[in-house]
């Protein structure tokens, strides 16, 4: 290729650009806007507006901004006004540098490509990283992605200029960009700072200025998901944070993380019928339960009342923790039909939000370490900052764009400021690359286009991002499942959690269903026990993997006199297996009836995703016939989006899937164990007997249901 022409008159007409002359003109204005300014005194180079409008579009298949994107969001904006107003997201995804020929365009690709042509020479960088930006409605639920850029180092003032160069772009459509939101990290700090935005406890800047010097302001958002595990890193390495005459102490959250199950005996209530016994409860942690929130605050609280040495004192983390909850849920308004501080940002509830984030102000500035020196102004102090942050940005919005009359919206979705949407569509993307690893180029452009196709900007369709059923609570909970009881336990106690032996189904009595003994029996207590004892196997073994607190607590019978017990749950048990709900026992009996007419579990030919689809389908038919499930959950619905894909919806497909692959993969081994008489099955009056290889369940009381 021939060098840069160094005629002046070669630079004055931009549409006879080369494309070498179009790469050096935007690579230069995206690294370092200081040198172009000062080039453009010397050479003609065109003004940063026409770059924008002319350079940072792509092709179908090249990256940059999307066209196709910008045409259609411009249509919306001139019929509805939801889609006048957007926050503005970005975030980066690791590459696999990799240099590889494409046989269609007949060129190398894997290079740096910034939306104006790819650098395609021996000496030019491979991409390491992919930037993603994606506007999202704050008042109105719409989620559209803008483009991607290859590059090979992301720093803070590269972000900072294609943010700029998006929001010129969304400017020129009629769109207005209210707020920036990104990560909680050194590159997302070092962009606020780029963009003007002041960092200091002493003097916070949340607005700034675009076009620099202008009148309009933009405010700037930290991810609290990434601002909570920047507190809890905070906690963990200082063990003790001071703060007027309180003390939080990270000792608590770990005593409580690895509470094991202790035996609870209770005064019988008089509704039992048994005055004067005692019942045997279990007291279990909820491993799901977030760090930073209620459930946590009123289990330290509870174990405290117990008199339990390792929880006296800790008055000081339950109001930290209890602090901390209530400027999450501030944050994750998710939806306009939640209330209170879970909802929308509105006139009604503004009064209580600030008072909350002043007394949350007073409190991170006051916070010292053992020696006395102020966090807010030591090395752990970002994720305290990013929530002062966001108080006083959403203090702003709140006063220029929702309390003044004729304002653009009454409401504020909070969501909307965290990374949560742009998080789902990245999830929807890894999955679309095929692997857990860092795709390439080639792959990340396939995987893009082929969701960009099926993207909807229409309004309701929020946060979809074209990743099927996940919804926007599940990416939340995902993203937070580093600050969850369960993790900790994993960090302190990495082989506390026992895993449920296949040996252990015969303690459940799986052995019975399916063999020759089984079929002449009719017992009908000591069938109802057996699928009580399968039912609670079931359970224990998805509250291993469920990332949902309430849905967790939703698997096991509880003592119903001790619901405000927070993380802490009381459960019952028979022998070793923990009784499950009449929900979650319902759903197990009518599994199993369902098998019995529909199937033969000894028939290995059977056991096809296509049979097992249809084993579900009738489940779901006899269920839909009785009484409402999960009754704690009717509330929970509200926490996700309205849909027919909920968390109640995946429970019940969890638990009957469960079932029918036990049932299904272990029958003709169980069979085969029985039929060599290595197990007997022997009848006590009023009780029944479970022999195992493991020797581990006791004789109990028959526990039926219907």
């Amino acid at each position: 290729y021939a060098d840069l022409p160094c005629e002046l008159h070669s630079w004055r007409q931009m549409a006879e650009y080369s494309p070498e002359m179009r790469q050096f003109a935007c690579i230069l204005h995206l690294y370092h806007i200081k040198a172009y300014d000062y080039l453009r005194k010397i050479f003609p180079l065109p003004h940063p507006y026409s770059l924008t409008k002319q350079v940072f579009i792509h092709s179908v298949t090249a990256a940059g901004f999307s066209n196709n994107i910008f045409l259609r969001l411009q249509e919306k904006v001139e019929r509805e006004q939801a889609y006048r107003y957007c926050a503005l997201m970005v975030q980066d995804m690791s590459l696999q540098k990799q240099q590889e020929w494409d046989p269609q365009t007949r060129r190398l690709t894997g290079f740096v490509d910034l939306g104006a042509g790819v650098l395609d020479a021996d000496e030019a960088p491979l991409a390491s990283e992919a930037i993603i930006l994606m506007a999202v409605g704050i008042s109105s639920p719409w989620t559209a992605p803008l483009g991607y850029f290859f590059v090979n180092s992301t720093t803070g003032h590269l972000l900072a200029q294609l943010l700029r160069q998006t929001i010129n772009k969304l400017n020129n459509i009629g769109i207005t960009v209210l707020a920036v939101t990104s990560g909680a990290t050194a590159h997302g700090a070092e962009t606020a700072r780029a963009l003007g935005i002041r960092i200091d406890p002493e003097r916070i800047q949340c607005t700034f200025q675009h076009p620099p010097g202008s009148a309009h302001s933009i405010t700037y958002f930290f991810d609290i998901c990434h601002a909570l595990q920047l507190i809890r890193n905070a906690l963990q390495c200082f063990q003790k944070i001071e703060w007027l005459s309180d003390t939080v102490q990270w000792q608590y959250v770990v005593e409580l993380a690895s509470l094991q199950e202790q035996r609870v005996l209770e005064p019988c209530s008089p509704k039992s019928g048994q005055p004067g016994s005692k019942e045997s409860y279990h007291l279990k942690v909820n491993l799901a339960t977030l760090l930073f929130s209620e459930a946590v605050a009123d289990a330290l609280e509870h174990l405290q009342k117990l008199g339990l040495a390792s929880f006296q004192n800790c008055s000081g983390t339950v109001k930290f923790v209890r602090l901390m909850s209530r400027l999450c849920d501030v944050f994750h308004g998710r939806g306009p039909y939640r209330r209170g501080l879970k909802g929308p940002l509105i006139g009604g509830n503004y009064t209580k939000i600030s008072h909350l984030f002043n007394e949350a102000k007073c409190f991170f500035i006051t916070l010292t370490d053992s020696m006395g020196r102020h966090i807010i102004k030591s090395k752990r102090k970002l994720g305290f900052m990013s929530f002062l942050l966001n108080a006083e940005s959403l203090k702003w919005l709140y006063t220029n764009y929702v309390c003044p009359e004729g304002t653009p919206s009454h409401y504020l979705l909070t969501y909307a400021f965290s990374l949560d949407p742009l998080e789902m569509f990245l999830r929807a993307l890894q999955q679309a690359c095929g692997g857990s690893g860092s795709p390439t180029c080639t792959v990340f452009q396939a995987a893009y286009h082929k969701l960009l196709a099926n993207c909807s900007l229409a309004l309701g369709s929020a946060y979809s991002g074209g990743s099927g059923n996940t919804s926007s609570l599940d990416i939340s909970l995902s993203g937070r499942r580093d600050l969850t009881l369960g993790s900790i336990r994993a960090q302190y106690n990495p082989a506390h959690g026992r895993t449920l032996s296949t040996e252990y189904l015969y303690c459940a009595g799986l052995l019975l269903h399916g063999s020759t003994l089984s079929n002449a029996l009719t017992d009908l207590s000591l069938h109802a026990q057996s699928i009580t004892c399968t039912a609670g196997f079931i359970a224990e073994q998805l509250a291993s993997d469920l990332q949902c607190e309430a849905c967790l607590a939703s698997l096991f019978e509880l003592d119903e006199s001790r619901l405000r017990c927070g993380s802490v749950l009381y459960i019952k048990k028979l022998g070793r297996v923990s009784l499950p709900s009449a929900s979650v026992y319902r759903i197990t009996y009518i599994s199993e009836q369902v098998l019995n007419r529909y199937g033969n579990v000894g028939d290995g030919n059977k056991a096809a995703k296509v049979w097992h689809l249809s084993l579900e389908q009738k489940v779901f038919q006899e269920l839909l016939e009785g009484s409402p499930l999960f009754p704690p959950l009717t509330k929970h619905l509200f926490d996700g989006e309205l849909c027919v894909s909920n968390h109640y919806t995946i429970l019940v497909k969890q638990i009957t899937r469960c079932y029918l692959n036990i049932r299904t993969n272990h029958a003709k081994h169980l069979n085969l164990k029985y039929h060599r008489g290595r197990h007997r099955l022997k009848k006590l009056k009023g009780k029944h007997l479970f022999t195992s290889p493991l020797g581990s369940c006791q004789s109990s009381q028959t526990h039926m249901r219907s």
